[in-house]
C-alpha cells in the first residue's frame, strides 16, 4: 500500500516547519552544545525524526523503519567502505614510516606549513574529490596533515574547510549530471552556470583556508602563493566547465593548481618568515620513491575507477540492485515538490567491485606488497584497523539513517518548501537550500536529487532562470560539505579524534555559514543584476 508524503502535517506552515526541523536541532545541538559522542547525538537525532515522520507526519512506521535501515546500510556500503580502506591504508604507511619521508618530501617542496596546508589540503585535495568524492578528499589529506605536524583537531577542521570549491565537480562530475537527471535541464548549461559561480569561491577559499588557520596578517605574508594556487585552479574550472562539461573539472584544476603551487615555490619564498620548520631539510637523505607509491597508486586507481567505462564495466557484472520491500515505489513525492506525484525508490546497489572502497583496496595491498607485508602481518593490520574504525561505522550508519528517515518522510521537503516562500529573497534562500540539503544528506549529489525538482519549480513560479536556481543549489552546497555529520565522522577518524566531532563541528560551522551566504549574494546578484 502506497503513501503520500504530507508537506503541512501541523495546519501551520510554521509549526510544520518547526516539527521538520527538531532532528536537527537535536542532532547538532547534542553535537555542538551537549558535546555527546557522534554516535549518541546521531542515535538522539534518529529517535527523533522517526517520531515525527509517525507522530506528526503520519508516516507508517514499517516505512519510517525500513528507511532508516536503508540509509545505515547506504552508510556502512560504500560511506563506511571507503572509511575503513582509507585508514587500512594509513596504517600500513605509519607502520613503515613512510610517513615521515612523506613529510620530508612536501617540506623540500616549502618548510612553510602554511603553503604546506595549501598544496596538500586545497590542491592535493581538489584532485582526490574530483577522482573519487564520498569524504575521501578529508581522509586522504587529514592523514597527511597529521604526518606534517598539524594537531588532529586542527587537521580535521582544516582539511573540511579546504574541501569544499571541488565538490560540485566530484567523483567525475557526479552532482551536476545528476542535478541534470532530475530537472531536465541541460548538462552543459548548468556546467556552465556552476562555473560561472564557483571559480569565484575558488580563488577565495585558499585566502580563508590560510586565514582560519593563520590569522590574517600571517595570510597575508603568502598571498602570492596563495594567488596562484588559486588562480590556476579556478581558471581551469571556469573554462573546462563552461566549454566542455562537468566530468574532467577537478581532475584538470587540481592537477594546474598543484603544479603552478609547486613551480612557484622553486622561485619564491615568504620575504618575512617561514612558519614550520625553520629551514628546508637539504640536509636529509634523498627522500625514496616508495614513500610516493601509495598516494600514486591511490590516485591511480580511485581515478580509474571513477571512469564511467571502467564503472559501468564493473558495475555489469557485480553490481546487483535489491529493492527494499514495503518501501520501494511506495513513498510518493507530490507537488509542488515534483511537478506530478511520483514514486520514490527504494534501491540498495552492492556494487562491490566498482565501489571507491574497492579501488582504495586494492591500491592498499598494492602497498603492502611493496612494503613486504606477510599476509599474517596484513591480516593483523586490517582487524586492528577495524577495531579502530568500529565506532566511526556506527555513527555513519545512524547519521545516514537519520537522513534516509527525513527524505523519505518528507521533512527534508517541509523544510524547502519553507527556503520557497521567501519570495524576491529566494535566490539566497534557495542557495541555503543546497547548504541545507549537503548538511543533511552528506552529498552534494544526494542534495541535488533531493531539492532539484524544488528549485527548477520554484524558481519558474517567481520569474527566475531555472538554470540558475538549480545551479545554486550545487554551488550553495558545497558550502555545506564541512559541516555534515559525515565527513565531521570521516575526519575525526582518521586523525584519531574520535569523540572530538562537537569541537570540529563548532570549528567549521561558522565558516560554513559565511561562505554559504557568500554565495547566496552571489546567486542574487546573477538573478536580478
Amino acid at each position: 500500500m502506497s503513501w503520500t508524503q504530507r508537506y503541512d502535517p501541523a495546519g501551520s506552515a510554521l509549526l510544520s516547519t518547526l516539527a521538520a526541523a527538531l532532528p536537527i536541532v537535536v542532532l547538532l545541538g547534542s553535537l555542538a552544545w551537549l558535546r555527546l559522542r557522534a554516535h549518541v547525538a546521531a542515535l538522539a537525532g534518529l529517535v527523533t525524526a522517526l517520531l515525527i515522520a509517525t507522530a506528526v507526519i503520519g508516516m507508517p512506521a514499517g516505512m519510517a523503519l525500513r528507511s532508516a535501515a536503508l540509509g545505515a546500510a547506504f552508510g556502512l556500503f560504500p560511506i563506511g567502505w571507503i572509511v575503513l580502506n582509507v585508514i587500512f591504508l594509513h596504517r600500513l604507511v605509519e607502520r613503515r614510516g613512510l610517513l615521515d619521508a612523506l613529510r620530508q618530501g612536501v617540506t623540500r617542496i616549502t618548510a612553510d606549513k602554511r603553503l604546506q596546508l595549501l598544496l596538500v589540503a586545497f590542491s592535493f585535495g581538489a584532485f582526490i574529490e574530483g577522482a573519487a568524492g564520498f569524504g575521501t578528499p578529508v581522509a586522504v589529506t587529514g592523514g597527511i596533515l597529521i604526518a606534517l605536524g598539524f594537531g588532529p583537531l586542527q587537521a580535521s577542521g582544516l582539511a573540511l574547510i579546504a574541501n569544499t570549491a571541488p565538490v560540485a565537480f566530484g567523483a567525475l562530475g557526479t552532482p551536476i549530471v545528476a542535478l541534470s537527471a532530475v530537472t531536465g535541464l541541460d548538462l552543459h548549461a548548468l556546467s556552465a552556470q556552476v562555473g560561472r559561480q564557483l571559480p569565484v569561491f575558488s580563488l577565495i577559499v585558499p585566502f580563508w583556508l590560510i586565514w582560519a588557520y593563520a590569522g590574517w596578517r600571517s595570510m597575508l605574508e603568502v598571498w602570492p602563493a596563495i594567488l596562484v594556487a588559486g588562480a590556476a585552479f579556478a581558471l581551469p574550472q571556469y573554462l573546462v566547465a563552461t566549454l566542455h562539461g562537468p566530468w574532467l573539472v577537478d581532475i584538470v584544476a587540481a592537477a594546474c593548481s598543484m603544479a603552478a603551487l609547486t613551480g612557484f615555490l622553486t622561485i619564491w619564498r615568504p620575504s618575512l618568515r617561514e612558519w614550520g620548520v625553520a629551514k628546508r631539510e637539504q640536509e636529509k637523505p634523498h627522500v625514496p620513491a616508495i614513500a610516493w607509491l601509495p598516494w600514486i597508486a591511490l590516485t591511480g586507481f580511485v581515478f580509474l575507477w571513477g571512469l564511467p567505462q571502467v564503472k559501468n564495466a564493473l558495475n555489469a557484472v557485480s553490481a546487483p540492485r535489491l529493492a527494499v520491500p514495503g518501501l520501494h515505489n511506495l513513498v510518493e513525492r507530490a507537488p509542488p515538490i515534483v511537478a506530478a506525484p511520483a514514486p520514490e525508490a527504494a534501491l540498495f546497489t552492492l556494487n562491490w567491485l566498482s565501489a571507491t572502497g574497492t579501488a582504495i583496496l586494492l591500491a592498499t595491498l598494492l602497498t603492502a606488497v611493496l612494503l613486504r607485508y606477510s599476509i599474517r602481518e596484513l591480516a593483523g593490520e586490517w582487524l586492528a584497523t577495524l577495531r579502530v574504525v568500529r565506532v566511526s561505522l556506527l555513527t555513519i550508519a545512524l547519521m545516514l539513517a537519520l537522513g534516509y528517515v527525513t527524505r523519505y518522510s518528507g521533512e527534508d521537503a517541509i523544510l524547502g518548501l519553507a527556503f520557497a516562500q521567501t519570495g524576491i529573497l529566494y535566490p539566497f534562500f534557495g542557495t541555503l537550500l543546497g547548504w541545507l540539503g549537503v548538511a543533511l544528506t552528506g552529498s552534494d549529489t544526494s542534495s541535488n536529487v533531493l531539492f532539484g525538482s524544488l528549485q527548477r519549480i520554484t524558481a519558474e513560479q517567481l520569474g527566475l532562470d531555472p538554470v540558475l536556481m538549480a545551479a545554486a543549489n550545487s554551488s550553495g552546497g558545497v558550502m555545506g560539505k564541512m559541516i555534515d555529520a559525515q565527513s565531521i565522522v570521516v575526519a575525526s577518524t582518521v586523525t584519531r579524534s574520535e569523540g572530538q566531532e562537537g569541537t570540529i563541528l563548532r570549528y567549521v560551522f561558522f565558516h560554513s555559514v559565511a561562505l554559504a551566504a557568500l554565495v547566496g549574494l552571489l546567486v542574487t546578484l546573477q538573478a536580478y543584476w
